[in-house]
């Protein structure tokens, strides 16, 4: 007979695998469209909905956390505008292996030389190992042509934004007196500006050509919300390098509908790099947990 603390660690490793695929699943439905702009405009109107609920149940962030989240809120602006772009112009099954896995290789890389001190032993071999997988999604398919490099930029600034907000974010959330409160503010502050700016951009007849993607793309918004709670959930039952790492397997997890939703070619060194890229995620943050 299993013990409360075997069912804990069952339903955390659960919830987490669960986010993995929810996170993966709605990168997925924002790719599928061909009008991205128009969904990911509907994925922040969905944030924009549960973030005015969040604040009225939140204490207000301390004054001191303000420029942390004002900071953050303009980071994941731009992080999905080259998100967006990454998904125009590359295979998903190659940019979300690369955003997702450069951004921790990032953070760590930043966090070093932030904090002034050699990485120790275990957290390096995670690096290498990311490192390794990352060239292996860069090359997969031989030297990038020139057509294909806008594609990558994108992907690796979208793992830039990723490492930014969350240095940012781990300053910030510490500065706010409240995590709920700091969450619900940052979501209210950058959830309205694409929207704004699609409504700009186009004109009052964009609302026409939502409605038929009204469904896939509150959906999505939904399932990143999902992913994100059970993500925080699961980081208050569980140690947080163990989270971190079963969270990042929806790597695989996108290199698996890329290849089953979409068509594209994975191919075995894409598979490889991309679990090379899980492999070392989950070493650097054992390691470093």
């Amino acid at each position: 007979m299993r013990d409360e603390g075997e069912e804990v660690d069952v339903l955390v490793s659960v919830a987490v695998l669960a986010a993995a695929v929810l996170h993966a699943s709605w990168n997925a439905l924002a790719h599928g469209v061909r009008d991205k702009l128009l969904v990911f405009a509907l994925l922040n109107v969905a944030y924009l909905a549960c973030a005015l609920v969040l604040v009225c149940l939140a204490p207000l962030p301390d004054r001191a956390a303000w420029p942390y989240l004002a900071t953050s809120a303009t980071l994941q602006v731009l992080y999905l505008v080259l998100l967006l772009q990454a998904y125009r112009l590359g295979d998903f099954g190659q940019m979300y292996p690369l955003a997702r896995g450069s951004s921790v290789w990032l953070v760590a890389i930043l966090s070093t030389v932030l904090l002034g001190r050699p990485l120790p032993a275990g957290e390096l071999v995670g690096v290498l190992v990311i490192s390794g997988g990352l060239a292996g999604l860069a090359f997969a398919d031989g030297l990038p042509r020139r057509d294909q490099l806008p594609a990558l930029a994108a992907a690796l600034g979208t793992g830039v934004m990723i490492a930014s907000y969350t240095l940012v974010d781990g300053t910030g959330v510490r500065q706010a007196g409240s995590v709920l409160g700091y969450v619900a503010w940052l979501f209210l502050l950058q959830s309205p500006v694409l929207p704004l700016l699609v409504l700009a951009r186009r004109g009052r007849g964009v609302l026409a050509e939502l409605r038929p993607l009204c469904r896939r793309g509150l959906a999505g918004g939904v399932l990143s919300l999902v992913a994100y709670g059970l993500v925080v959930w699961a980081q208050s039952r569980a140690a947080l390098a163990t989270v971190a790492a079963l969270r990042e397997t929806s790597i695989v997890i996108a290199a698996l509908i890329g290849t089953l939703v979409f068509h594209e070619r994975l191919g075995r060194l894409r598979m490889a790099a991309s679990g090379a890229v899980l492999a070392g995620i989950a070493v650097l943050e054992l390691a470093h947990g």
